[in-house]
This record gives structure tokens, C-alpha cells and sequence, in this order.
């Protein structure tokens, strides 16, 4: 069972051989336990950085191209070097590296294929208040969108079965954190969480400028996600007021018109008419859209096939490199007997 911890970078070179130091080396259940960081265009030396504490792999980009490409780059790499579990983490260390152990115990017990680490929000001293509460509001936003109870939504401490990583898919450039939930909670993947510790803080975060931001784009990217994966079902929310107000209007009009009085209320009619069309056409454009879901889903699953093959043959083609290396040096160190000592018979 092969290990590989994912750190995604970003100017990185002040804390990030603090958290290295803080993973573990070992792991109960865990074989083989490897290191790998996305340098997502740091300007700095977060590579020799990594590269002299002894991470084994590094995945570059040639400039910044945000968290969540970052995380599917790694991801990407990770299941090309054979991990059977991948965990993300923070080069901040955010994140306790000794609850490695913890996050990935569901995984290996075969409970789980996708584990998130639930931080003491209300507990950790650098939150505001504001922030702590708009952490639990957003975090109950994404239970109802994904129909999963995962109580800290924007973790980023996070474990994936093989089968788990090769299924997910992120489309927005903001972050992965929200989407993959509303994603598993939707395609009814084996998700849970548990309880973990943090650190104290090491720098201001970066992955928004201020609060207010924050909730802006995070709201923006539940929706969408929830669109993606529930369009039929969110459109016709969205088409079920208009045609409920337009109604109501239609049954007034004819009300006036059964008593005599319609004469004035022509523009009434008018209005009601239009919100009834506006509500069907919301809820033509869902049909269309679930259509595109589910052509959507056979192209995932096309693509997690795909994964899987071209994944699987870079798997073999290594473990061959590895076997004839083997051979050689087995070849290599052998000692030559002389004719004469060999025995027949």
C-alpha cells in the first residue's frame, strides 16, 4: 500500500520544510510513504527548498495557475507514481501531519474513499467570528447541495482512495475544496470526515483577499457545482416563482372578468403572461441542461476509464524497469564458480 502526501505551493520557502518535517514517516498499514509538491509558479526557491529536504517528486508550473488546477496536477501526479491512497495538505502547516494516520484509517478499513479532516473551527484562536461563523454557514450550504454531512466543507485536509482520485473532476479555477464534496455527495461516492488538530498560523492565508470575497466566490462555486450535477432539479426551483406569480395574476384577471371588470386590468394579464413563458423556458433550459448531465456522466465515465488504462500501463511499464534493474544488480553481484568445483549428477 503506497502513500503520497500532495503539497500544493505558491512562494512557499519560509514554512514549507516546517510542515515536511511535521508528515510521518511511517504509517500503520501504509508500505511505502512518498512526497510531492506543485509549485504553482513560486517565484521563489520552494523547489530547491523541497528538493533538499528530500521530497521525491515535484510537479512544476511555469506560472501561477491557481489552487485548483494545482490540485489536479497533483493528483495527476501522485496516481502516476502508483499511490494507492493520496493525501492534500497545506505547505503552510496548517494541518497536524501526525492525524495523517487518522485521516487515512477509513480508507484502509475500506470504509471510505474519500476522507476530510474537520478542524476545531471554534476553537482556533487566528478565526474571527466573523470568519468561524461564515465557515459553519458555508459548510451547511454544501451538506444541502452534496446531501453528505461533512461538518468543515473548506478543509483542505483531505485523503483519496486510487478508485476516488480518478474520478474527480475539477472545472472551476477558484478552489477544489467545495466542488469535489458537492461532486461525491452527487455521484454517491463513499465520503466521510474526522475530527483533526491544527497549528498555530504561520502566515495570512492567500487564498482570499477578504472575507466578503471569499463568501462571494465560494457561493458562486456551490451553485455551480450544485447546477452541474442537480440541473433539472435547480432549474425547476428557479422556474416554480415565476409560474407560481404568473398564475396568480392569470387567476385574479379572470376573477375581474368573471365580475365584469377585466376592462382595466389588461396589463395584469400582460405580466402574468410573461412570467408564466419566462417560467417555462427556466424550465425547457433545465431539460436541456439535465440532457447535458447526462451526457456529462458518460463522458466521466469515458475519461475515468481512460485514467484508469493509462495509469495502469505506466504502473507495469515501472514495476518491469524495476524488475530488470533487480536482475541486473542480481546478475551483476553474483560470484562466478570455475568449471572445475562444478558437481555433476
Amino acid at each position: 500500500m503506497k502513500l503520497i502526501i500532495q503539497i500544493p505551493c505558491y512562494n512557499e520557502a519560509e514554512t514549507l520544510e516546517i510542515a515536511l518535517n511535521a508528515l510521518p514517516e511511517r504509517i500503520e498499514g501504509i508500505d511505502e510513504i512518498e512526497y510531492l509538491i506543485i509549485n504553482d509558479g513560486s517565484q521563489d526557491n520552494t523547489v530547491e527548498v523541497a528538493r533538499n529536504w528530500g521530497v521525491h517528486h515535484v510537479v512544476n508550473f511555469k506560472q501561477n495557475k491557481g489552487l485548483a488546477k494545482g490540485f489536479m496536477a497533483g493528483l495527476d501526479g501522485c496516481l502516476r507514481n502508483g499511490a494507492d491512497i493520496i493525501v492534500n495538505t497545506d505547505a503552510d502547516n496548517q494541518y497536524c501531519g501526525d492525524d495523517i494516520g487518522k485521516l487515512v484509517r477509513p480508507i484502509l478499513e475500506g470504509k471510505a474513499d474519500i476522507v476530510i479532516g474537520a478542524r476545531p473551527i471554534d476553537e482556533t484562536e487566528h478565526f474571527s467570528y466573523i470568519k468561524k461563523k461564515l465557515q459553519h454557514f458555508g459548510s451547511w450550504v454544501v451538506r444541502k447541495a452534496s446531501n453528505t454531512d461533512i461538518p468543515d466543507a473548506p478543509s483542505g485536509f483531505r485523503a483519496f482512495s486510487r478508485e476516488a482520485a480518478m474520478h474527480i473532476n475539477v472545472v472551476n479555477d477558484y478552489t477544489y475544496t467545495l466542488e469535489t464534496i458537492v461532486q461525491a455527495g452527487r455521484e454517491r461516492m463513499a465520503i466521510t470526515s474526522v475530527p483533526i488538530r491544527t497549528n498555530g498560523e504561520l502566515r495570512p492565508s492567500r487564498l482570499f483577499n477578504s472575507i466578503w470575497g471569499y463568501v462571494k466566490k465560494s457561493m458562486l462555486t456551490i451553485l455551480r457545482a450544485y447546477m452541474m450535477y442537480k440541473p433539472l432539479k435547480c432549474f425547476t426551483y428557479l422556474s416554480a416563482m415565476p409560474i407560481a406569480i404568473g398564475l396568480l395574476i392569470g387567476f385574479r384577471f379572470l376573477y375581474f372578468m368573471a365580475v365584469g371588470r377585466a376592462g382595466g386590468h389588461v396589463q395584469s394579464l400582460i405580466l402574468g403572461c410573461t412570467l408564466i413563458i419566462m417560467g417555462f423556458l427556466t424550465f425547457m433550459m433545465g431539460l436541456m441542461a439535465d440532457v447535458i448531465a447526462a451526457n456529462r456522466k458518460i463522458l466521466q465515465d469515458t475519461q475515468y476509464h481512460a485514467r484508469r488504462a493509462e495509469y495502469e500501463a505506466i504502473y507495469e511499464r515501472r514495476k518491469m524497469e524495476k524488475e530488470k534493474v533487480r536482475t541486473y544488480r542480481v546478475i551483476s553481484n553474483a560470484e562466478t564458480v570455475p568449471p572445475s568445483e562444478v558437481k555433476e549428477g
